[in-house]
């Protein structure tokens, strides 16, 4: 065949196979509304979507009810019996809400082993719409348990349906449930549904406290038709700060569980932008081809048996499928790589196919390629920032168009590559170029066979570049085909993880995006050698490049369809008696410049301790008008102490207006003996097996923060060390700012939305505490 014409197919090939890893792992998504009765349906679980989202719902809210109703009402009418659970919960972060969780039971005809199906069905306060996060898990549980009633199959284990409230404040409803529902104690393995942003593949993220192997094996059995999965993303997952309430059933009752969650359109989690028409319906579909097949199979077995004294190494393929095998493999197939690199090297210089100083030279361009993207991509990133100061305004480091500087990174690490073996391709070629590559993954192998083993899958395409540079040092011109397909486990292994590290952790992760993708083309160097116009493929690559910049240029702007998140809360000092308003936003809009003026003045005075999940400050701050809120009732007294060395106070703050949050902090650092609060005890909180005290570990010393869902009066009962002074500082928050008739606060104009993640559209009381 034409030498030509084969590098051409070979290059269309590696086009087709990019194509192929990202379409061929997600169901269908047309409407289904006429799907018989015993299938899971897209189109009706859209309907649920429709019903839950139609307005904020967070704790305390008054869709908040009404969302309740309507998933009581839908298991209701299946003929099933409804409880609620109801109770105050404060945990280990301090976090006070009363959450009312909705459960109800199908009883199995063997035991009382229950599998049990959960989601959470609180919004995130205070704009969130929530129908990804986590409507879609209400959603998908609602549908899927209606099909299956509709088989009228008798399960052998019971299942118990657990809508859990007040996840986003806190897991606070999971929570409750673990400590005082006698079902928990039946709960033998859980699958849990929820959403970090509004589409993309939904991931399958194990928790257990033990070992993997079973829990593998019995996904696998249940025969999921479109997995995406593997053994990295748990790693990497265990290694983030963000839980779910299935870690609260792992950590505190030690049940094993799944995890599903999609993470694409980042920008609509938490946000106004989390709406029915935001969804993507093939991620809702997606979650119901885990659901059925894993129902249907967990609740026949024997939920006992899922515990095992040894972990997997897993992966999903294309085209649907799982591969595992036991971590007991991991380091015989390292060693067995590094030995059958070894005598290839030797036996390539042998057959003189291998020379000293082509080799050498192969490790320059290798080297130059990886560190230079990923400098080059995170320089790039940095002078983004600069000259798009509006990114900033996106709190959680995805941009509307972030999805365009993905595959600019990509190209420009690509163009680095092609350059810089361009330069030095009379140099380094052949099989000579691959010896430098092949022994930079297998030193890459080496370090996570011992720092990250559930990433040790990485090997698979070391084995075929082995293959490769065996042919490579037997034949001067290799079929470029026969080495696109050799070279095609690295597209399916190393292409989802590049894609999906900035939409998982920010686009602060390009840099990383780029040296990965460095790194996947050096398995693609047994084609690409072979071709003579390496420059010519470096300036299609920046070309391609610069146009991918002009078009995230022209999607950088805000607008109806990209919203700018921004903030404005009103804060009323009752010690000093002024009042401000302050925000969080870098930059000033419209909206706010009512309120801080086309030269607003940066916020100095502290007054931005609120917690937050990014730890955002105020940024601006300005005068505002004193109006009337009505004060919170306060009563801080003495006790009557038996002891010498302590002595007990009580506090009592009851809101006199309808409020939303109430935060609580401590100015002396002072070293709390007890702490009760509503009459639960918080001395001592325990998490798995780490007890601590949580009073010793409060951050910015704030002590405790109440949801509330209406004016419960807090009481508060401490005892201190003798002659130690208690003085508190109190925020009493409502999420009123734009109803407020004093303040007169315009509504925003279609191109805004809240600023989620922080404490926004509020108005605040302040008023410090201590004894007269």
């Amino acid at each position: 065949m034409n030498n030509k014409f084969t590098g051409l197919i070979a290059f269309l090939l590696i086009i087709i196979l990019v194509w192929i890893n990202f379409n061929f792992n997600q169901p269908p998504s047309e409407p289904d509304q006429d799907k018989a009765l015993t299938e899971f349906s897209l189109s009706r679980a859209k309907e649920h979507v429709k019903a839950i989202a139609k307005e904020p719902h967070y704790l305390g809210s008054p869709a908040h009810s009404q969302v309740r109703n309507y998933i009581v009402d839908q298991l209701q009418q299946m003929g099933l019996v409804v409880q609620t659970q109801e109770a105050y919960n404060l945990n280990a972060a301090g976090i006070l809400t009363k959450p009312q969780n909705i459960l109800s039971r199908i009883e199995g005809s063997e035991g009382k082993d229950a599998l049990v199906l959960m989601t959470h069905y609180d919004s995130q306060p205070h704009s969130s719409y929530g129908a990804s996060d986590a409507g879609s898990g209400v959603a998908t549980i609602l549908e899927g348990i209606r099909a299956f009633l509709e088989t009228n199959n008798t399960p052998k284990n019971d299942i118990i349906l657990l809508f859990t409230d007040a996840e986003e404040l806190g897991l606070n409803g999971a929570d409750l449930f673990i400590k005082d529902h006698p079902w928990a104690a039946d709960v033998r393995l859980a699958l849990n549904f929820e959403a970090r942003g509004s589409g993309g593949t939904p991931y399958m993220l194990l928790e257990t406290n033990g070992k993997n192997a079973r829990l593998i094996e019995a996904f696998k059995e249940a025969g999921v038709s479109y997995p995406v999965t593997n053994s990295l993303y748990y790693s990497i997952y265990k290694m983030l700060p963000n839980d779910t309430d299935l870690t609260v059933l792992r950590e505190k009752a030690d049940i094993n569980g799944y995890n599903f969650a999609f993470i694409d359109d980042h920008f609509d989690y938490h946000t106004a932008n989390d709406t029915p028409e935001n969804l993507d319906d093939v991620s809702l579909a997606h979650q119901g081809t885990y659901l059925m097949p894993l129902l249907n199979y967990f609740s026949d077995i024997n939920l006992d048996q899922l515990s095992s004294d040894r972990d997997l190494i897993y992966l999903n393929l294309p085209f649907g499928g799982l591969i595992s095998y036991p971590f007991d493999w991991i380091m015989p197939m390292l060693i067995l790589a590094i030995l059958i690199f070894l005598g290839l090297v030797v036996y390539g210089f042998k057959k003189k196919s291998l020379e000293i100083m082509e080799v050498i030279w192969g490790f320059v361009p290798m080297l130059m390629s990886v560190l230079f993207s990923g400098l080059l991509v995170w320089a790039f990133w940095k002078f983004c920032l600069f000259i798009y100061p509006e990114y900033s305004e996106m709190e959680h480091g995805f941009t509307y168009n972030g999805y365009w500087y993905i595959p600019i990174a990509i190209f420009l690490a690509l163009t680095s590559s092609f350059f810089f073996y361009h330069l030095v391709r009379k140099k380094t070629r052949g099989a000579s170029a691959f010896v430098a590559p092949l022994l930079l993954w297998l030193l890459i192998c080496s370090l996570l066979a011992v720092f990250l083993e559930g990433a040790s899958y990485l090997i698979i395409p070391v084995y075929f570049g082995l293959l490769q540079l065996f042919i490579m040092i037997r034949l001067d011109h290799p079929n470029r085909i026969l080495m696109v397909f050799l070279s095609s486990p690295a597209i399916f292994v190393l292409l989802s993880l590049i894609y999906s590290l900035p939409v998982a952790l920010g686009l602060k992760m390009l840099f990383v995006t780029a040296m990965l993708t460095s790194l996947l083309f050096l398995f693609f160097l047994p084609v690409f050698t072979y071709f003579r116009k390496l420059k010519l493929f470096a300036i299609l690559c920046f070309l391609t490049f610069n146009v991918l910049v002009f078009i995230a240029h022209f999607y950088n702007d805000f607008n109806a369809e990209r919203p700018k998140p921004n903030s404005l809360v009103y804060l009323q000092d009752l010690d000093d008696n002024y009042a401000r308003w302050y925000s969080y936003d870098n930059l000033i809009d419209s909206w706010t410049s009512n309120y801080f003026g086309e030269d607003p003045v940066k916020s100095t005075n502290g007054e931005s301790n609120f917690s937050s999940k990014y730890g955002s400050n105020f940024t601006y701050s300005s005068e505002a008008p004193m109006i009337d809120l009505p004060e919170p009732f306060i009563e801080l007294k003495k006790q009557e102490s038996d002891t010498t060395e302590n002595q007990w106070y009580s506090l009592k703050i009851a809101p006199n207006r309808p409020m939303n949050r109430l935060e609580l902090y401590e100015t002396r650092n002072i070293d709390f003996q007890d702490f009760r609060v509503n009459s639960l005890e918080a001395g001592d909180i325990y998490l798995g097996d780490n007890r601590f005290h949580m009073f010793k570990r409060r951050w910015r010393e704030r002590l405790l923060t109440y949801y509330a869902d209406n004016r419960d009066t807090l009481r508060i009962e401490f005892s201190i060390e003798k002659g130690e002074k208690p003085e508190f500082v109190l925020y009493e928050s409502a999420y009123d700012l734009l109803k407020n008739e004093e303040l007169k606060v315009p509504e925003r104009t279609e191109e805004m939305i809240p600023r989620p993640f922080v404490l926004n559209d509020a108005t605040i009381l302040k008023k410090t505490i201590k004894l007269n």
